[in-house]
């Protein structure tokens, strides 16, 4: 479940191991740059963080977010 705070959506991914946490983060960055969004993210091993926030818009939480999380839920 996404998560709002301190202006940012947030969400961690866990996955049987690495390889598939970068097969998802590979999804994910496609998805992202169609969008011309990107998310600010973190991989160790297995687990992904993902925080959105709109830059253009300040730092916050916009529509574009919730959808940009909307496409990475359907990278699973």
């Amino acid at each position: 479940m996404w998560t709002e705070n301190d202006n940012k959506l947030y969400k961690s991914f866990s996955f049987k191991d690495f390889n598939a946490a970068f097969g998802f983060m590979a999804r994910v960055a496609l998805a992202a740059e169609k969008m011309d969004h990107h998310p600010t993210w973190t991989n160790t091993y297995n687990k992904v963080e993902i925080w959105l926030s709109t830059h253009d818009a300040g730092d916050i939480v916009t529509e574009k977010d919730h959808k940009l999380a909307e496409k990475i839920d359907k990278c699973l």
